[in-house]
This record gives C-alpha cells, structure tokens and sequence, in this order.
C-alpha cells in the first residue's frame, strides 16, 4: 500500500501544507478486500470511512422486484462511503461490494470525530469532502432526469473510460439506469458511427 497516494488524494481534496497532508494521511490504517466481499452491509451502522486507493467497488440496493440496482461505482482514488449511516450512526440502506480486489485506507468513527474537534484543516478538509460528493451525487440525480440513456453512457466513458475495462456490463447498465440490452444497442450504435 502506498500512503503517498494517499496524501495526494488529501491534497486534491484541499490543498494544504505536506507536513499536514502527510499528518492525516498517517490517520488512516490500510487494509485489503477481496473481490465480492462486502465493505459495508446493508441496514449494519457504518462504523469506519475509506479511501479506495485502488480498484472498483459498486453500492447496490434491491428495488420493489427484488432486482438488484447498482447505485453507484468507485474507483480509485475516492472514499466510499454511506455518508449518512457514518455521520449520524445509523443502518445503511445500501450494500458495498468490491468488484475487484481492493486496497483502501480506514479510519474509525471516533478517530474522524477527534480529528474533526482537533485540528481546523481536517474539518475543512471533511466539508470540502463532503461538498464534492454531494456535487456528485446531485449532477447524478439530474443527469438520470435530464440526459438519454446514450449521454449516460457517453458521459460515464469520458469521465472513467477504465470502469468498462473493470466493471460487468449488467453492473454498468444497472448504474446507467438502463437494461443489458439496452446497453449493448448503445454501444453498436456508437461503434457504428
């Protein structure tokens, strides 16, 4: 595992000083999942945050059918997180599963909360952590209520053109909104182009 990577994700979140990035970065504790192992289990509290340091993670949830529903992708480097279940301690109402084998970073609850109450750039850093994830999810939202299924998909294949390369097809087309079918016409029409 690599710290380094680590700090440089701190950094990207909030510029700051080496010795401080390098002081936060030594918070966190590594540790390894392997491939469709369950980083956090649905209706179970959140009890750690991570930093994906590399490989690919899905949080899915079941729909009225009992039919599984990709939420959303992870990859490397960014905290996955049920934000709401960690912050307030309270039951997930989504599952984390590693699609690949996976290297993250934790830290506790209570270790988050002193760094919150000790030191003003971690609390900065955590609001500015949380603004990007919230930008995130809300450009998700709208982009499900305003763009077709193609703009989706051409948007998902710009921004992380490696999740096509590391992500099942059926996960891709469950985050995208759409049917395996549907997701296989998309890209021959596009091939075809």
């Amino acid at each position: 595992m690599n710290r380094e990577i680590l700090q440089k994700y701190i950094t990207s979140i909030l510029p700051m000083p080496t010795d401080k990035s390098a002081f936060f970065a030594e918070q966190f504790e590594p540790i390894k999942f392997s491939k469709d192992e369950l980083l956090l289990k649905e209706n179970k509290i959140n009890k750690d945050t991570f930093v994906l340091e590399s490989g690919y993670i899905r949080s899915f949830t079941f729909n009225q059918n009992d039919e599984e529903v990709t939420t959303n992708i992870f990859s490397a480097p960014c905290f996955v997180n049920d934000f709401l279940s960690f912050f307030k301690q309270q039951p997930t109402s989504e599952n984390y599963q590693c699609l690949t084998h996976c290297k993250l970073w934790t830290m506790s609850y209570e270790k988050v909360q002193t760094c919150f109450h000790t030191y003003p750039e971690f609390r900065e850093f955590g609001r500015m952590m949380l603004v990007t994830n919230y930008s995130n999810l809300h450009d998700r939202m709208l982009g499900m209520v305003k763009d077709t299924a193609e703009n989706r998909y051409l948007k998902l294949m710009k921004n992380h053109p490696d999740i096509f390369q590391n992500v099942p097809l059926k996960f891709i087309a469950s985050y995208l909104g759409i049917t395996d079918t549907s997701l296989s016409r998309i890209r021959k029409e596009i091939a075809s182009k």
